[in-house]
């Protein structure tokens, strides 16, 4: 096949052409196109879960907050031991979301 370049904005003068007229036609079908791919990679990625691998893993490296014992006790015997911070104990167990 040969290209002669004198020839070459002839031949490619009717192809633009008819693109011009069908562009905004063909600006709809892409924008639709990458819409819709977008919409199934999205629903794809949101329904997937992580592996039970890698949940165990991440578990691994949380470390768990630890309570002193003694504190622990003291906490507790303030709390038997006063009515007023037994009353916010028991307000705060009850509806731990007031303020």
């Amino acid at each position: 096949m040969n290209i002669d370049l004198k020839t070459l904005p002839d031949k490619i003068l009717p192809i633009l052409i008819r693109l011009k007229r069908s562009a905004v036609f063909i600006f709809i079908i892409l924008f639709l196109l990458i819409f819709s791919f977008l919409v199934f990679r999205i629903n794809l990625l949101m329904r997937s879960e992580p592996t039970d691998d890698s949940v165990t893993e991440k578990l691994k490296t949380v470390q768990r907050p630890r309570i002193d014992k003694t504190a622990l006790d003291k906490i507790q015997s303030l709390q038997d031991n006063n009515v007023d911070v037994q009353s916010l104990f028991k307000q705060a167990r009850d509806n731990p979301f007031s303020e």
